[in-house]
């Protein structure tokens, strides 16, 4: 199982913080650097675009670009130019969101969101692979060709439950979570899309698990933190039910907390489900924190 990070600086700081973080990940030898795409507030892959110019030998990733805002046409472009400008080393991580937001915030509808996903991988995927696409569906209508000389960008589809797994197996190269356990990732999550990507006759797909660690003696402390830090995540109802599937109270009770041996033993339970990389969020709330935390993942690498 590779690790990479899962950034959290691109809310809290500024760029150069994130190139800092980004750096010292790369000399520590992590896979890659993911950064979420959070509403209202600055453009992940502008930011890869600009960060990987002083920063080499890691790859970059979204986790995730929510689909609905962005035609796939436009989310296409975007990722081809991040991957230009990472010389290939892009990862293309997206997502439903959520309905609050989509229709919310946005004034889109989230009625069927399976069918808007299979609709915008339909034709977002020939795109990435530098094919053209005519495309039209029930919701979706796309034309086109890009004519970007960059690699293709690999493609991840957040998926929780089996619809969206199946899709993701189908139709990407793998899938990203959130809030979901081993338990969960065991039974459900690996052999539903492995499953689907092989009778799709496609390559055994890449499973990204991010999960809050924080390394830590005061697993009381920690504990408080992320109750208060992720409560969001034990309400809304894709997150809420793969707790549920894990049979916990709320985001404390996932999220990878204790000394090193306690850690260490809920990293080996994510590689012996399948996981093929944990996204690691640390989010230790002090310097002395932070460092233990990214020591201790370094040490597995």
């Amino acid at each position: 199982m590779d690790i990479g990070i899962f950034s959290g600086v691109a809310s809290s700081g500024g760029f150069s913080s994130i190139v800092a973080d980004a750096a010292a990940s790369a000399d520590a030898g992590f896979d890659t650097y993911w950064l979420p795409q959070i509403v209202q507030q600055a453009e992940a892959m502008n930011i890869i675009g600009a960060a990987a110019q002083t920063v080499p030998n890691i790859r970059f990733g979204t986790s995730v670009v929510p689909t609905y805002p962005r035609h796939p046409m436009v989310m296409a472009e975007q990722a081809q130019t991040t991957s230009m400008l990472t010389g290939g080393r892009f990862t293309l991580g997206i997502g439903l969101s959520h309905k609050p937001v989509v229709e919310g915030m946005w004034g889109h509808s989230f009625d069927k969101p399976v069918r808007h996903a299979r609709e915008y991988l339909e034709a977002l995927m020939p795109l990435v692979r530098g094919e053209g696409v005519s495309f039209a569906g029930e919701t979706l209508t796309a034309r086109g060709q890009l004519t970007i000389n960059a690699p293709e960008s690999p493609v991840l589809l957040a998926a929780l439950g089996p619809q969206m797994l199946q899709l993701a197996g189908e139709r990407c190269g793998g899938t990203i979570t959130w809030m979901t356990g081993a338990k969960t990732l065991s039974e459900l999550t690996v052999p539903t899309i492995s499953e689907a990507a092989s009778n799709a006759g496609r390559e055994t797909p890449q499973v990204v698990a991010g999960m809050p660690i924080w390394v830590t003696d005061d697993v009381d402390a920690a504990r408080a933190n992320a109750a208060t830090t992720f409560l969001i995540y034990g309400q809304l109802p894709s997150y809420r039910a793969m707790l549920d599937r894990e049979g916990l109270g709320g985001p404390e009770d996932l999220a990878i907390i204790g000394d090193e041996a306690t850690c260490g033993a809920r990293l080996d339970e994510l590689a012996a489900a399948g996981v093929t990389q944990l996204a690691a969020s640390e989010f230790a709330s002090d310097p002395e924190g932070r460092a233990r935390t990214r020591a201790f993942l370094a040490s597995r690498l």
